[in-house]
C-alpha cells in the first residue's frame, strides 16, 4: 500500500462499487435505476453496466426489487452496509498501549505456495503488522481484540489456519534494533494531513463547481480517505500519531454529511 493520500480517479470506480456506495447512504432506503445509471455517467460508466450490476447484486441478495424500477438493499446487505460503515469506529478498535507486541509465526507454514503466501501478508498487513524477522510479524498490542479473536479474524481473510499466534510482553533485541521503527510514521502522518487537507478543500471549493462535479469529487475524494482509514495500522500514540488519525476520522464524518448533500442535489 502506497504511504501516499491520492484520491481515486474516475475509471477506478467500478458499476458495482457505485451502486454499493449509493446504495449504503443512511437515511436511503431505496434508489431508482434512473438515479444509478446518472450517478454513472459522471464517471464514465454505462447505463447497460449499472444495470447489470444491479441485476448481479439482486442475484447475489445484496439487493432486492421493491417496484418497478426501484431497489433497496438486500436481505444479505446488512454485513455488506456495516462493513463499508465500519471506518467509523477504527479509533475505538484500540486501546492504551503497555508495551507489548503481538507476534505471528510463520517459518512452519512455507513460502512455496505463493497464492497463500500472498493471502497471509495481505491478512498480516490489513492488521498492522510488520515483518520484523524471517518468520516474524509483530504490531503493538493495542488492539481491543483477543488474540483469539484476533487469529480468527485473520485467517478469515487469508491466514492460514495453522499460523501461530503469541503475545510479547518483554524483548532483548540486538543492538540497534527498534521494532517501533517498522512503520514510517512520517509518511502515515503525511497520508493523515494529505487527506484532512483534500477534504477541507473540496469543501470549500465545492460552491464554484457544477452539481455533478462536486458530487464525483465527493466519491473520489470521500472514498479514498475511508480506504485509508480502513488500512491504517492503528498504532499507539507512542509510535504513530493516533491524535491526527483520530481527526482525520471526524473530518471524513462531517465530509461524508457533506457528500450526501451533493448527491441528493442531482437526484
Amino acid at each position: 500500500m502506497s504511504l501516499r493520500f491520492e484520491p481515486l480517479a474516475a475509471e477506478d470506480v467500478s458499476a458495482r462499487t457505485l451502486v454499493l456506495s449509493l446504495m449504503s447512504v443512511r437515511g436511503r432506503r431505496t434508489q431508482a435505476l434512473t438515479y444509478l445509471t446518472r450517478a454513472g455517467a459522471l464517471f464514465g460508466i454505462e447505463p447497460t453496466a449499472i444495470r447489470m450490476a444491479v441485476t448481479r447484486l439482486v442475484r447475489d441478495g445484496l439487493l432486492e426489487s421493491v417496484d418497478r424500477g426501484t431497489y433497496a438493499t438486500g436481505a444479505k446487505a446488512a454485513a455488506l452496509t456495516a462493513e463499508i460503515s465500519d471506518w467509523r469506529t477504527a479509533p475505538d478498535r484500540t486501546q492504551s498501549w503497555e508495551g507489548g507486541w503481538i507476534g505471528v509465526m510463520t517459518n512452519h507454514l512455507g513460502r512455496t505456495d505463493r497464492k497463500d503466501l500472498r493471502a497471509r501478508m495481505r491478512a498480516l498487513r490489513l492488521y498492522g503488522f510488520a515483518q520484523a524477522e524471517s518468520g516474524l510479524w509483530v504490531r503493538p498490542d493495542n488492539l481491543r481484540l483477543s488474540l483469539a479473536d484476533l487469529r480468527a479474524a485473520l485467517v478469515r481473510i487469508g491466514l492460514q489456519a495453522d499460523a501461530l499466534l503469541v503475545t510479547i510482553t518483554e524483548t532483548a533485541l540486538p543492538a540497534g534494533t527498534n521494532w517501533c521503527d517498522l512503520w514510517s510514521t512520517d509518511a502515515l502522518k503525511a497520508r493523515y494531513e494529505s487527506a484532512i487537507a483534500a477534504m477541507q478543500q473540496s469543501r470549500k471549493a465545492a460552491p464554484g463547481l457544477s452539481r455533478d462535479t462536486a458530487a464525483k469529487e465527493t466519491l473520489l475524494i470521500g472514498q479514498s480517505v475511508i480506504r485509508t482509514i480502513n488500512l491504517d495500522p492503528l498504532l499507539p500514540e507512542e509510535i504513530g500519531d493516533a491524535t491526527l488519525f483520530r481527526q482525520m476520522v471526524s473530518e471524513m464524518e462531517d465530509y461524508d454529511r457533506f457528500g450526501r448533500i451533493c448527491w441528493v442535489r442531482i437526484n
